[in-house]
């Protein structure tokens, strides 16, 4: 499905992120040792949502027809009382649509590929890589 790459190779926490030729850099704020040179692991999470939602709803719009205009969503986080992450997103478009159109958009961004993986979470493995010989 995907791949990246990090590298950490300069100074504090600064780490660069490739994928295939593209690439973003990565870092902890000043604040907490870093050099705020990039966004911090839990923004890079949200801008991965914050992607699929745009691109989602940018072709579920094109498809049926409607106008979407400019797009933004604006994701936050914060945790409840329990420690559990909770992400909002606020969805904004300048084109004119009509509640329907709306609410629709709403039932799509709920099933998102990003948002669907996001709520059932992920197994993840980790292991040593071979020696260089």
């Amino acid at each position: 499905m995907a791949q990246v790459q990090i590298v950490s190779d300069g100074p504090n926490y600064l780490h660069r992120i490739h994928s295939g030729a593209h690439a973003v850099l990565a870092d902890e704020p000043a604040t907490l040792g870093g050099q705020g040179a990039g966004m911090a692991p839990f923004e890079l999470y949200l801008a991965a949502l914050a992607a699929c939602t745009a691109i989602t709803l940018r072709m579920y719009a094109e498809k049926k027809g409607w106008a979407l205009g400019e797009f933004r969503a604006e994701l936050s986080s914060s945790r409840d009382a329990a420690g559990k992450l909770l992400v909002h997103r606020v969805l904004h478009a300048s084109g004119v649509l009509s509640d329907a159109q709306w609410q629709r958009l709403l039932e799509v961004v709920e099933k998102t590929p990003v948002t669907l993986v996001m709520r059932e979470g992920a197994v993840i493995t980790s292991e040593r890589a071979a020696s260089a010989q």
